[in-house]
């Protein structure tokens, strides 16, 4: 089971996420962190950069507001109708 599947089972997984999100501020400063993480709360609190993936081949890269709204990575992980 993923984190964050097990995180959805756990009663106080926002608590969780915000413990997790507190370390990695930390550990971050002034590094490159790569995080695969599927929970959209935690990606935009914590990212300046966001490079979304598909197929071994880089879909989008950029701030939060343009990557979420990308009408490719709509399409990629929401399928078609959505973008």
């Amino acid at each position: 089971m993923d984190s964050s599947a097990r995180w959805r089972l756990r009663r106080h997984w926002r608590e969780d996420i915000g413990l997790i999100s507190a370390l990695i501020r930390k550990a971050a400063a002034d590094r490159t962190v790569l995080m695969v993480e599927h929970n959209l709360s935690v990606v935009a609190d914590l990212s300046d950069i966001i490079t979304v993936l598909t197929r071994g081949r880089i879909l989008a890269e950029g701030g939060y507001d343009a990557v979420s709204q990308n009408p490719e990575v709509m399409e990629a992980y929401l399928g078609t109708g959505h973008a």
